[in-house]
């Protein structure tokens, strides 16, 4: 709940906001359905319109309604993504064909609608992550992904291009197994994992990328795929919508 005013009561629209969180909640209101309008509030609570603004957009602010222009503001409710890292990265998975991007969907509906491949450079960070000079050749390949029509997650990979050149990692179908089971067809099959993750607001083009509503938190994420001999042989950045995700990971005592 907000602010507290005088007395300990909470400000009207906080209290109005908790009526229609209360509504979301008990299933009466549904994912989809139009939340009532400034001017409904207005009416039903006698209150200004900047206080039913304030309510709606506390719930806006939560994850728990979207605005659509034109249109109102709607229940947003998102079954959780439940990401099990070492589940995902298994080779038992990629190894037979596997698909690690939709591994623990289930039946929901898992597309890439944005992809793009390119050369690039090796920054500073990607040389240190790489242990190669600055300037590098490397292959990009950045995708954004959507589960149930929400766009989820954007990731960016980077390979060195002396490795990738040529492979089906150049190509927007990397085949069954993905890029992980391509490299282990060239000799370099990670052995291992190492995954950062950090938890932070997004940037204006981030917020326009996930199509993210107000005061969304992002996780940021940075796995290198390590082999054997230990060469990263892969980088990938990946950016997800913190309000639609589960995170599990197991550790051996």
């Amino acid at each position: 709940m907000g602010a507290r005013e005088a007395g300990g009561q909470a400000p009207v629209y906080a209290r109005i906001a908790d009526d229609l969180r209360a509504a979301i909640r008990s299933g009466e209101l549904v994912d989809g359905d139009r939340l009532p309008g400034e001017n409904a509030l207005m009416d039903r609570y006698g209150v200004a319109r900047m206080t039913a603004r304030q309510a709606l957009a506390t719930l806006r602010y939560e994850g728990l309604a979207v605005s659509r222009k034109g249109s109102g503001v709607f229940v947003r409710l998102f079954k959780p993504i439940r990401r099990h890292g070492s589940t995902r990265l298994a080779r038992s998975l990629w190894g037979k064909g596997g698909n690690i991007w939709a591994a623990g969907f289930e039946d929901r509906a898992v597309t890439v609608d944005h992809i793009a491949i390119d050369r690039v450079e090796a920054d500073a960070e990607l040389a240190q992550q790489f242990d190669v000079p600055e300037g590098t050749g490397l292959l990009r390949r950045s995708r954004r992904y959507v589960v149930d029509d929400r766009p989820v997650q954007q990731a960016t990979s980077f390979f060195p291009l002396d490795l990738a050149e040529g492979t089906r990692i150049t190509e927007p179908d990397t085949g069954p197994g993905g890029v992980l089971a391509r490299l282990a067809e060239l000799g370099h099959a990670p052995a291992g994992f190492s995954e950062t993750l950090t938890s932070r607001m997004p940037t204006p083009e981030e917020v326009a990328e996930l199509e993210l509503p107000p005061g969304t938190p992002v996780l940021a994420i940075t796995r290198l795929a390590i082999t054997e001999q230990g060469r990263v042989v892969d980088v990938t950045r990946m950016l997800l919508d913190a309000s639609c995700h589960v995170m599990r990971y197991d550790f051996s005592a």
